[in-house]
């Protein structure tokens, strides 16, 4: 995976910190590992904060939002730009340029994980050392084989009462599959979690107990009681790597001394390799152990150089690339949107290959527009700084750009490339949303649509059957989210509710309809008489017209009139006021008034004429049926399959994967709000499914009543 490309001839000599010392990186896990806690630590002991914020304190740099201090959770990545040099290793006293980008945990903010592991070169998977690898653990490191991002594991909350750092490995092991080896061991747990043993350089790190700050610890010799399993796990390490690197299996067969340089080279390319996980103990909180993550990140996660070129498509579909060199002509990716209350758009930005500067203008080949960059910066979570330039490798903001979306590539016009984007799962679950009032109608319209933008797993749609918003996301969370937004960044009452399903009527049998429209007022009346048959017709044959009349009982010129009320009764059925599917009419007979019949007066009788017919013909009640697809562990599927048939669905198949198991059912949609957090509950956070519209199906009658009544109460269809 290593370029071919000399260092120096890829720098710009004016960037303050090089390609090779530049690291992009992602801290990522299950909700509640201690991400952001990590996160804060980093920043601490890289001098960008000179004082610690607590997640639970609502104090966090990265969690800058209101929602996130008051939940105590992230719900948007927050980026941040800071330095660091090691004291010894390949680098030592370099200082590196370390962009981190700090992810949300909870499932239903995936999309914030995905876009920003599509344009990271390296990444922080955080685990607790009592639970191991929890089930947003697995989703998340799904994530990052996708787009073959290399890793660290950091094993955190080793003071918690039940910590076990190895039992933490193994599960790394057992759950993920990885190939996750100790680069330092935990010298005591829970309250006496005290220091770390480092594998590589055999020597011990013991913090001052008297410093909570973590800054002071003492490098020693390995406590005696620890040697042996040092000597051992040292022995694993090197026999692990030996894989990796010729060098080091032929020294570790003859029996010779590996050094420490050696053994840290080795690491780096098993760790590039995607093939290998260096796993590192210690507790955020209590402030040990992120010094040497810190150090870890530097000397195993790759640099832009480390990484194979990004591949993307030119404007006849061809394959092209693009490689990290100053010199080369500008292209990058925008991964993410974000409205600031001082600027206007942020829009983040992955500088792949070139160096753009404040005032340059880049190509949008999606729009074939170009935009001018009015500003640059660095993001510092929600501060900023501004920057006059951005080279190959950083990650920066453009302000001025305004007609992009999450995915766009943004490049030199003479440059034909579109840059492979991140791809998002589909919503699964809707709701509908109105205004309190009248006058909050236009600014939740513009509210919704700059959160769409924002957010690619955020969908608006509008019904026109039933005339609500409906608005679409990865969880009931993801939604209250969006309308605690609304409220606070655009002033909107809004209330949300389930969206009316779009339910249909049809028949069973067949009868027949009269419809007479006649009036009489004084002068020239009104005179309408049709006489129809009406049938069931196949599945999906909507509504068939078939004209019958013989002899001109009915004059040509009122035919169609006929038909047009027969159509307009159709859209409002006799069970609950749906639209009738799948019928057959047979225009046979009626009578006209040669003075008082007119085009008014047979379209009124075509709908009363149907509607007649419609009482006599066993008229249904039909629901929409989705068809569902769940993926589940093993371990789960009886309780799954039992909450599908709970919802009157019908299993139409099950399939075993490796070790997950795939249901396939029928479950009507009514049955299907609120799945998503039920499914998870049930498996743990460890099923996902997916919904597509199949068919419909008679409503059985013993439910009709239900719904017929439930229905009436709901708000009137436009």
């Amino acid at each position: 995976m290593s370029s071919a490309t000399e260092p120096s001839l890829v720098n710009s000599p004016e960037r303050p910190c090089t390609l090779e010392c530049t690291r992009n990186i992602g801290i990522a896990a299950h909700i509640d590992a201690g991400k952001t806690t990590v996160t804060e630590r980093v920043l601490f002991y890289t001098g960008v904060v000179h004082q610690v914020g607590e997640v639970h304190d609502g104090c966090a740099t990265t969690d800058w939002m209101e929602q996130e201090r008051e939940r105590g959770i992230t719900i948007t990545s927050a980026a941040i730009s800071c330095e660091w040099s090691t004291k010894d290793g390949p680098y030592a006293e370099q200082p590196h340029r370390i962009n981190i980008i700090d992810t949300p945990g909870h499932v239903d903010f995936t999309a914030e994980v995905e876009r920003s592991l599509r344009v990271l070169d390296g990444a922080v998977g955080v685990f607790t050392s009592v639970e191991g690898v929890q089930p947003q653990s697995e989703t998340v490191w799904r994530q990052m084989d996708k787009y073959n991002v290399p890793r660290l594991g950091f094993i955190n909350k080793m003071d918690r009462m039940g910590s076990d750092f190895l039992h933490a490995v193994r599960t790394l092991r057992d759950k993920l599959g990885a190939n996750a080896h100790p680069l330092f061991l935990a010298i005591g747990a829970e309250d006496n979690f005290r220091g770390l043993i480092d594998l590589v350089k055999m020597n011990a790190c013991i913090y001052d107990a008297s410093d909570v700050s973590g800054v002071k610890f003492d490098v020693v010799d390995i406590p005696k009681e620890f040697i042996e399993q040092a000597n051992e796990y040292r022995e694993t390490l090197i026999e692990a790597i030996s894989d990796f690197d010729d060098d080091i299996a032929s020294k570790y067969l003859e029996g010779l001394d590996i050094t420490e340089h050696e053994l840290k080279l080795g690491i780096r390319k098993a760790t590039l390799s995607l093939k290998f996980v260096g796993v590192i103990p210690g507790s955020a909180f209590k402030n040990k152990g992120v010094q040497m993550l810190m150090d870890a990140v530097v000397d195993y996660l790759p640099s832009p150089l480390d990484l194979p070129p990004t591949k993307g498509q030119d404007s006849d579909g061809n394959e092209a690339e693009v490689s990290p060199n100053d010199s080369a002509k500008v292209a990058g990716l925008a991964f993410k949107l974000m409205s600031d209350p001082f600027v206007g758009k942020l829009v983040f930005y992955r500088v792949y290959q070139g160096t753009l500067r404040k005032g340059s203008t880049l190509y949008n080949p999606r729009t074939r527009k170009s935009e001018r960059i009015s500003r640059l910066m660095i993001m510092k979570s929600n501060d900023r700084e501004d920057i006059e330039t951005a080279y190959s490798g950083d990650i920066c903001a453009l302000i001025g750009v305004k007609n992009v979306v999450t995915g766009d590539t943004l490049a030199d016009r003479d440059l034909d490339i579109r840059l492979e984007p991140p791809t998002f799962p589909d919503p699964v679950i809707s709701m509908s949303i109105e205004p309190a009032t009248k006058a909050d109608q236009e600014k939740m319209s513009i509210g919704l649509q700059r959160l769409a933008e924002e957010d690619p797993t955020f969908t608006l749609t509008s019904n026109e059957e039933t005339g609500q918003t409906i608005i679409s996301g990865m969880g009931e969370l993801h939604l209250d989210i969006i309308r605690d937004r609304l409220f606070r960044e655009f002033k909107v009452e809004a209330t949300a509710g389930k969206p009316q399903i779009a339910y249909r009527e049809t028949i069973l049998g067949s009868s027949e309809g009269v419809g007479k429209f006649i009036r009489q007022s004084g002068g020239r009346g009104q005179y309408g008489h049709a006489i129809i048959k009406l049938e069931p017709n196949e599945k999906g044959k909507g509504i068939e017209l078939e004209n019958k009349i013989v002899g001109g009982s009915i004059p040509k010129e009122f035919i169609k009139p006929t038909f047009d009320g027969i159509t307009e009764a159709a859209l409002n059925g006799v069970v609950a006021g749906y639209p009738v599917i799948d019928i057959k009419v047979t225009l046979v007979d009626g009578t006209f008034h040669d003075v008082d019949s007119s085009e008014m007066a047979f379209k009124m009788a075509g709908i009363f004429a149907l509607k007649d017919a419609m009482k006599k013909a066993q008229p249904i009640l039909l629901e929409p049926i989705m068809k569902v697809e769940v993926t589940t562990p093993d371990q789960y599927q009886g309780e799954l399959m039992g909450d599908l048939n709970r919802r009157r669905g019908q299993i139409q198949g099950m399939e075993n994967r490796g070790n997950l198991c795939v249901l396939e059912a029928h479950v009507p949609l009514e049955k299907m709000f609120g799945y998503s957090t039920d499914m998870r509950s049930l498996s743990s956070g460890r099923a996902d499914y997916s919904m597509t519209p199949s068919n419909f199906e008679q409503v059985p009658q013993s439910l009709v009543e239900t719904l017929v009544a439930s229905i009436s109460r709901q708000p009137a269809r436009t």
